[in-house]
């Protein structure tokens, strides 16, 4: 592990997002909440923000934070295109971006399982951070 007993503490925000794509059909059943399994969406935010908590115990030589806030929230972003966006909030003397990586992945698996009796040919894409806030290099966001 990076040592960052000698960082002062900041506030730390991050915000990760991915893409889930699935037919329209398979779309129109998620959004009904007509699932074999039940509601993938309140399923999957539950499971994003279980697993932001979980992170460094998941990733190895990542720190364990406390974290004071994370979201997961979904948006359709084209027919058949689910975007998961994922937010981890702290004051630590390190960053929230894997939590947050975390937790939208996580949350896409999720989607994913719930939805595969439907369709197999479901696929998860452009895991990716959006943006960052805190720290010594301060704010970043992806161009």
């Amino acid at each position: 592990m990076v040592d960052v007993a000698a960082k002062p503490l900041s506030q730390r925000w991050a915000h990760a997002c991915a893409r889930v794509r699935m037919s329209e059909e398979t779309e129109a059943a998620l959004r009904a909440a007509t699932l074999p399994k039940g509601d993938a969406f309140v399923a999957a935010q539950l499971a994003g923000i279980m697993a932001a908590k979980q992170t460094s115990q998941l990733i190895p030589l990542t720190h364990p934070i406390a974290l004071d806030h994370v979201d997961v929230a979904f948006r359709w972003v084209a027919p058949g295109t689910l975007q998961i966006d994922a937010t981890a909030k702290t004051t630590a003397q390190t960053g929230v971006e894997m939590e947050a990586l975390t937790a939208a992945a996580i949350a896409a698996l999720t989607i994913y399982d719930m939805t595969k009796a439907l369709e197999r040919g479901i696929t998860i894409e452009s895991l990716r951070l959006v943006e960052k806030r805190g720290g010594k290099r301060g704010s970043w966001s992806a161009p």
